[in-house]
Order: structure tokens, then C-alpha cells, then sequence
């Protein structure tokens, strides 16, 4: 079993040669989807009217800089060292003080203290996007609990994560995965019956014949890193973070619902542009297909 450092170590080093090209990736003209989510945060913390924000998982600044011209007091802490110093030549770059970034994991509290302040510092808001699937699920309640403990009283906490019942829509192995893994349990359970392990098995290698076992394609580095899927990468059930988040301290939690498809994934292919103009078209972050048909959500919720 992997250790937390293992873990981290590999997460490492998937990102380190992203730092530079992050940016263009996921929120430039490059982005196969735009960044409808930057949006959603936006509007979280001007509802919040929130002046000092943390960013945890910061990466290159990819968020914070879309916050550069609402009037806040902005921070943000990375994992991988190539992350925080590009993050830091965009804050100087902007005339900002690139010490407002600085080293960290977010599976250490301490790392949700501004280095070199004295005393409880707490902040208005935290936002986390890209970071909660690389996190193992026992450490969900620690992670969410240091953020509370790092907001003022009705401070607010919003993090982004992979939609894992987005795969009873996608119809390929993310599919076969949660049927098997999550919804069967693969005839594991202590209450089922001798002889359903093997009725389980004998199912698996149906539903492997009805799903599209072969999509999405591994994503795998480019230059002898590992690359995304080859790390820790988890989805997240909304229902059940929900649940994690009101035991955590947090009231008034909702679920920000983003990057739909108008289709399973694998129809796609045959109309890229359509596709992808009626999916934009459906966006809509409180429409109840988007616990089926978005493949990412944001959480929200004040500190009690």
C-alpha cells in the first residue's frame, strides 16, 4: 500500500513539467472544454464578499489569476516546487508580493498558515480546485476540517471534484469501474452469499461486452513521468462529500454542477463541434441531470 508520501512523491512528479503549460491547457484557447468553473468560484466569493483568499493546490495560479481584478487579498499553496515558482513569477510578474505563495501539501494543516504570520490568521474564503482527486479517501475529513479550521466564522469553503456518478452516463470502462467496484462491490461484502462471488464474476464479463472497455484512453506522460490516470486520480460521489462536508463543521452546502455533456462521451466523435456547442448550452450548475451528465462539481459551504 502507498504511503501518503508516496503518493504525494508521484503527484510530484506527474506535474512538474506542467507548470508552464498548465495555464493554456485548462483555461487558454487550447482548453477542450472552456473554464466554465472559473465563473462558478467567481461568484462564490463575491457572494461571500470575501477580501482574503486562500487558494490550496494553487498550481501555476491558474484561478487566483482569474481573481487578480476583484478587489482581494489573494494567497495560494502548491505541492510541486515548479508549480509554486511559476505561480510566483505571475504574482511578481502582476506587481503582487510573490511570498503570498508558498510550499505546501494540502494533507498537512500547517500548511494553511501564511508563513511567518503570527497567531490564527484565518481567511474570508478557501477555494481548492483539481487537488481533492489526488487525495486518499481517508484523508477527505482531515483535508476538509484543516480548511474549516483556516476560515473565520461563516467563512466560506468551495472545492472542486471529479463527478464519480458521471459514470453512469459515460457507458465505458469508467462505467464498467463503478458498477463493479462501487455499486457490486465485486461480490466482496461479508453479508453476500458463497455463491455470488462468482455470479458477480460471471456479470463482470457481460457488462465488459456492453461497455466501452477501450475509452477514455490512459493518460500517461510525456517525457518518463507518470502522467494523470498513471497517479492517484479519484472521482468523488457528490451525495457522500455532501455528507463529509456537514460533518466537517460546514452548513449551507451546495453542489455547483459543471463541464456537462449533452451525450455519453463516446458519441462525440461523431460531431465534435456540435457536441460541444450543445453541451456549453446546457450548463446550468443546479439542474439535477447534472448529478448524471456534468463530470465535475463544486462544493460549497459555510463554516458553522
Amino acid at each position: 500500500m502507498m504511503t501518503y508520501q508516496d503518493i504525494e512523491a508521484s503527484v510530484k512528479s506527474c506535474y512538474a513539467t506542467w507548470s508552464t503549460t498548465y495555464f493554456d491547457e485548462y483555461y487558454g484557447l487550447r482548453a477542450p472544454y472552456p473554464p466554465v468553473h472559473r465563473e462558478l468560484f467567481k461568484n462564490i466569493l463575491s457572494a461571500a464578499r470575501a477580501k482574503k483568499v486562500l487558494d490550496a493546490g494553487c498550481g501555476p495560479a491558474s484561478l487566483l489569476r482569474e481573481l487578480f481584478d476583484m478587489d482581494m487579498v489573494l494567497y495560494g499553496f502548491d505541492l510541486t516546487p515548479e508549480m509554486v515558482a511559476e505561480a510566483r513569477r505571475v504574482f511578481a510578474e502582476r506587481g503582487l508580493p510573490p511570498e503570498r505563495i508558498w510550499e505546501g501539501s494540502i494533507l498537512d494543516p500547517a500548511s494553511f498558515r501564511i508563513p511567518g504570520s503570527r497567531g490564527r490568521c484565518l481567511f474570508d474564503a478557501i477555494v481548492c480546485s483539481g487537488v481533492f482527486p489526488h487525495i486518499p479517501e481517508e484523508a477527505d475529513k482531515q483535508v476538509l476540517i484543516a480548511m474549516r479550521n483556516a476560515v473565520k466564522k461563516g467563512g466560506v469553503v468551495a472545492v472542486e471534484a471529479r463527478n464519480q456518478l458521471f459514470a453512469l452516463f459515460t457507458l465505458n470502462r469508467y462505467s464498467y469501474d463503478f458498477f463493479m467496484n462501487d455499486l457490486i462491490q465485486g461480490g466482496n461484502s461479508s453479508a453476500c452469499l458463497p455463491e455470488f462471488t462468482e455470479l458477480a464474476q460471471n456479470c463482470a464479463r457481460m457488462l465488459q461486452q456492453h461497455f466501452r472497455m477501450d475509452i477514455p484512453k490512459v493518460r500517461k506522460g510525456s517525457a518518463g513521468e507518470p502522467g494523470y490516470d498513471e497517479v492517484l486520480s479519484r472521482t468523488h460521489n457528490p451525495i457522500v462529500l455532501r455528507e463529509l462536508f456537514l460533518e466537517s463543521g460546514f452548513k449551507e452546502v451546495r453542489l455547483l454542477f459543471y463541464h456537462y455533456h449533452c451525450l455519453p462521451p463516446l458519441c462525440e466523435a461523431h460531431n465534435p463541434e456540435v457536441f460541444r456547442a450543445q453541451s456549453l448550452a446546457m450548463e446550468n450548475p443546479t439542474d439535477w441531470r447534472g448529478y448524471f451528465m456534468a463530470s465535475a462539481f463544486i462544493i460549497t459551504g459555510k463554516k458553522a
